[in-house]
């Protein structure tokens, strides 16, 4: 494949093209600009990537009671949502403005002012549900030292702009691997607060239960908050009607056990949340592959 420098042009062409897509729509208002991209995620880019079949596909094995009716409608809204999301992490200042004036629900924000007065480690973890960055937006504004975490894109010239987006939501951030990981552990043993997304499909994880099928699942959140005595705890940031604000939910830590159980209770609770709004997570993972015990290699 031909290159340039050490970028292939495919990753570079793709990267311009989005990046045509996301500074074009830039001169339109932010309250029109996001409910555009929501109508072409929905109507356009949904179908012509197939993303409506995932959807479906998905919701067939694990919500077959639905009416066919409804898995095409949240077939058709998942990637609305998803094209929502992405506007808005690449929307910055305008974003975040949105993200702080969040109504919280749930009890744990009491456990985040008294981890924070006490310098205790703190994990925050989310799934991919509604715009999961509000919640970060919503704790820095108020003061807490959230740090992210996050899954680096294959395309490294649209990572690049990907991680610069995310940064102008807020500092730290660091990527999965070996480096980040150490600059993050150091964080969080400083009394940081450090956010995961913790619903992707990892090849080595533990079958675990979501949504009613076994699910390969991380533990290592659970484990670092045992080894570090960090609170685990659930946070969301949930869309409301209007398309455009959040209630942010930040639920009461899990408590310390041992990794399955408590790794089994983030599941628990990611999974109530998703039937409440099942149009806002993103049905378009593989979550349920390789799902049997003899797939683990």
């Amino acid at each position: 494949m031909a290159k340039l420098g050490s970028i292939s042009l495919r990753h570079r062409a793709q990267d311009w093209l989005a990046a045509a897509f996301l500074e074009g729509l830039k001169p339109l208002p932010y309250r029109q600009r996001i409910p555009l991209l929501g109508w072409l995620g929905a109507h356009v880019i949904g179908p012509l990537a197939g993303l409506r079949s995932r959807v479906r596909a998905n919701l067939s094995m694990v919500a077959p009671e639905l009416p066919m009716a409804e898995r095409n409608r949240i077939a058709q809204q998942v990637p609305g949502n998803m094209a929502r999301t992405i506007g808005e992490i690449f929307s910055g200042a305008e974003f975040v403005a949105h993200a702080t004036r969040s109504e919280v629900e749930g009890s744990g924000l009491a456990y985040l002012h008294d981890a924070h007065a006490k310098g205790q480690p703190v994990i925050l973890v989310t799934g991919h549900l509604g715009n999961y960055d509000a919640a970060r937006a919503l704790l820095l504004a108020q003061g807490f030292k959230v740090a992210g975490f996050y899954m680096p894109m294959r395309n490294p010239a649209f990572n690049a702009r990907y991680v610069a987006a995310i940064s102008r939501i807020g500092t730290p951030v660091f990527a999965r691997g070996r480096d980040g990981l150490v600059k993050m552990l150091r964080f969080l043993r400083q009394g940081g607060m450090v956010g995961l997304v913790a619903d992707h499909y990892m090849q080595h994880g533990e079958l675990l239960d979501f949504m009613g099928q076994p699910a390969r699942t991380a533990l290592s959140a659970a484990e670092m908050a045992l080894k570090y005595n960090a609170l685990l705890v659930p946070v969301y940031g949930i869309r409301q009607p209007d398309g455009l604000n959040f209630n942010v939910r930040i639920e009461a830590p899990i408590p310390h056990s041992d990794p399955v159980t408590m790794t089994k209770a983030l599941n628990t609770s990611l999974e109530a949340l998703v039937r409440q709004h099942m149009d806002q997570w993103m049905w378009t993972h593989r979550r349920w592959k390789k799902n049997r015990p003899e797939d683990a290699t």
